[in-house]
């Protein structure tokens, strides 16, 4: 059988989310699964979702919502709202769950595929990818042709060819060869370029095919998760205008 990848990131705790995106993953007959990290944060089921993803028992980089969940660091450098639901996000876990998203490595390659939730440069800084420019820093550090990665919440791709790194609009895409690509796949949980769809992506290698997958979920259900669980309003009213 040939391997067909879903690519997830930014899941944040987006069960709601989360469970359309799997649906759709056995609608495309996916074999495997790859995560680029950020599994809690934001949302208000981190344990469902925790639970979800050790069930796939896919490979998982650290994101910096999974970091700081789980190692009890200083909050100084995080909006108010993002700290609040990250002291919150800790009293909900576990030893074994907050265990769980300390096994995450900052990098990882499985079977000649790269992951990282920010980039290669410096991956334990959590830096944000824009534009080209930033794109050609991460390129400096990466080995394999393509590097899948999340943070900034926003489907992109960012193409290496010889003397020069090109930005290209998240669209499905046939890969070709002597390139190297660095892609973010968008988020599961709490998208971020005014689409509020949930988003991943599907990698079918035999084709160098690179689907990118928009779904509507139960935003309302999500919404009424986090009040209910107290957390910042803000948080609910952005999942409805994918900001």
């Amino acid at each position: 059988m040939q391997k067909k990848f879903a690519i997830l990131g930014d899941i944040h705790s987006n069960l709601d989310a989360l469970n359309v995106v799997l649906d759709d993953c056995r609608a495309n007959g996916v074999t495997d699964f790859l995560c680029t990290g950020d599994v809690v944060g934001y949302n208000a089921c981190p344990r469902e979702c925790i639970e979800i993803i050790r069930s796939l028992g896919c490979p998982v980089v650290m994101g910096n919502h999974d970091h700081y969940v789980s190692s009890w660091q200083n909050l100084s450098d995080f909006n108010p709202a993002a700290a609040e639901v990250i002291k919150w996000t800790r009293k909900q876990l576990n030893d074994e769950e907050l265990s769980f998203l300390r096994s995450f490595p900052f990098v990882s390659t499985n079977m000649g595929i790269t992951l990282v939730h920010s980039t290669m440069d410096c991956p334990e800084s959590f830096g944000y990818v824009f534009d080209h420019l930033q794109a050609e820093a991460h390129f400096t550090h990466q080995v394999t042709p393509i590097c899948f990665h999340g943070h900034t919440h926003c489907p992109m791709i960012y193409e290496k060819q010889v003397s020069a790194v090109y930005r290209i609009d998240a669209q499905d895409f046939k890969l070709p060869l002597g390139r190297k690509y660095f892609i973010n796949v968008g988020s599961v949980g709490q998208p971020r370029d005014g689409d509020p769809r949930a988003a991943y992506a599907i990698w079918e290698p035999a084709e160098r095919m690179l689907s990118f997958r928009r779904l509507d979920y139960d935003i309302e259900a999500a919404q009424a998760r986090i009040r209910a669980a107290g957390l910042p309003e803000r948080l609910a009213e952005r999942l409805s205008v994918g900001r």
